[in-house]
């Protein structure tokens, strides 16, 4: 039986997406180690992987890191010299995922609007607590804004959004800043007590819990939330924050947090939009091959891209 309002809220589409999504999972997956967590996550994103684009050309290379060489992978569009850069930030609870688990989605990307990608293989919990993975991505665009001369947009999705916009306020003052970012169902640190939080705390595919759990295995059981490199909406100030778009799904305890940022950015003084896509849960991404709400989501991510690359506002 699909829990109420989730019944009427999905279409049959995304409940398939949901349902296929859930049979990953095996019944003690809650058990599972990290490495035993990163095994299904990789199962079930190769199951949604529709491969990339004909003419993408791809290659592998190393970034210098605080501690180790970061793995980057970076796509080029074989039509046309790219007139912007895209570093992307995957997401995965800060203990999932990869260059794999995103690789086609970083394809389309580059594929749609002719710009390059570089997604980032940032160290990942436990084994790297805070502030590892946010030393590795701010370590990352540091040296792309220092070597390359094309405008640099930060994307990022989930946990990936949340290292997006924590570089993004990092990096606001440096001689090089990020020309714009666009965050896919971030998770900013809004209160976790109310809210989207309290309305959407047993959404399918991620619940209130498990954003509590990823919290606590990534900070050592000590949540910054303090820190704005842990806890954007942590911030004082977002004065200096460049153009932001900002994709939540409505069935997703996170969908309170691109608000309530967009809010905050605009208040100092920059251009933010939050839209939030009616119908879909957390993870729709990987649907947006199967699921007709997602396919017109990443078209509205992708132009949302395309246009802040070139300098536009079209909001």
């Amino acid at each position: 039986m699909r829990p109420s309002p989730y019944d009427t809220l999905l279409d049959d589409e995304t409940w398939a997406f949901v349902d296929t999504s859930v049979g990953f999972y095996p019944a003690d997956a809650t058990d599972l180690d990290p490495a035993g967590q990163r095994r299904v996550y990789d199962q079930l994103c190769k199951a949604f992987d529709s491969g990339r684009p004909a003419g993408v050309l791809v290659r592998e290379f190393f970034l210098p890191g605080p501690v180790t060489a970061i793995p980057v992978r970076q796509y080029l569009p074989a039509a046309a010299n790219p007139s912007a850069l895209v570093m992307y930030l995957h997401g995965g609870g800060f203990i999932l995922g990869g260059l794999e688990s995103h690789d086609s989605i970083c394809a389309e990307i580059c594929d749609a609007t002719g710009y390059a990608v570089i997604a980032v293989d940032y160290r990942l919990a436990p084994e790297h607590l805070h502030p590892a993975p946010f030393d590795d991505a701010l370590s990352a665009f540091s040296h792309l804004a220092a070597t390359c001369r094309l405008p640099i947009l930060l994307c990022g999705d989930s946990a990936g959004g949340n290292l997006a916009a924590a570089v993004a306020w990092a990096a606001r003052s440096q001689m090089r800043s990020p020309a714009a970012q666009v965050l896919i169902y971030p998770a900013l640190g809004a209160d976790r007590s109310k809210g989207s939080f309290a309305s959407h705390a047993r959404a399918p595919m991620l619940t209130t819990a498990d954003l509590i759990y990823y919290d606590g295995l990534r900070s050592g059981g000590r949540p910054a939330h303090d820190d704005p490199s842990f806890t954007p909406l942590a911030a004082s100030e977002f004065a200096g924050l460049p153009p932001t778009l900002v994709l939540t799904a409505e069935c997703d305890p996170l969908s309170g947090d691109g608000p309530d940022y967009c809010a905050r950015l605009v208040q100092d003084g920059s251009k933010a939009i939050c839209i939030e896509e009616q119908g879909l849960v957390h993870g729709y991404l990987r649907a947006r091959h199967s699921v007709s709400r997602a396919r017109d989501s990443f078209a509205r991510m992708v132009s949302g891209i395309k246009a802040l690359g070139a300098g536009d506002w079209p909001y």
